[in-house]
């Protein structure tokens, strides 16, 4: 069993935010997998599919960014799920938008929902994936920018790094995160 958690903020004036893309994947691959509606357990908003044979539990942390890790902490423990099966899919301002990059394990890089669920599973060693949505121009705050909305010059772009993340994720659950890093972190974008 994998679990696969999109990090976000909840409620619908955060939707479109940079910040809230690994939600955005998760949404993604909800559709795809034919998933039953999220429902809300653990602190996040809950769903549970199949990729090829393997289950995945399909996580939206509904405590804000900061408090991730308590709803991931908490699905990990009741499904059971070793952190080498968790993925955490977020936003990363140090690659540029549309960029795609895999890790396993490592620091938080200062992203305060992978420092949550650092503190809170006690390991670093899970799987990210980090989609790139640029870094804010000097005269912009970088909470500000995060939780500001896509500009609508991004949106198609924005577009083609959802989809290519969810790709990413399936890739990790069917052949195994070396096998996903070494095809999407080859990629010239």
């Amino acid at each position: 069993m994998w679990l696969l958690a999109g990090l976000g903020n909840p409620g619908s004036e955060y939707a479109r935010n940079r910040h809230n893309i690994g939600f955005m994947v998760l949404e993604e691959l909800a559709r795809r997998t034919s998933a039953p509606g999220f429902r809300e357990k653990f602190g996040g908003a809950l769903s549970q599919a199949a990729i090829s044979d393997d289950k995945v539990v399909l996580l939206k942390p509904m405590e804000y960014m900061n408090l991730s890790g308590r709803a991931v902490a908490r699905t990990t423990s009741f499904f059971q799920v070793d952190a080498a099966h968790l993925v955490v899919v977020h936003d990363d301002i140090d690659l540029e938008m549309g960029r795609l990059r895999l890790k396993l394990g490592g620091g938080h890089a200062g992203h305060n929902g992978v420092r949550s669920i650092i503190a809170d599973l006690g390991t670093p060693d899970f799987i990210r994936v980090r989609c790139g949505v640029g870094r804010p121009g000097a005269r912009m705050d970088v909470a500000n920018y995060v939780l500001a909305d896509f500009q609508k010059g991004e949106g198609e772009e924005a577009a083609i790094l959802v989809n290519e993340a969810a790709d990413a994720v399936e890739e990790i659950v069917k052949s195994g995160p070396t096998a996903a890093m070494n095809r999407y972190n080859k990629r010239i974008s």
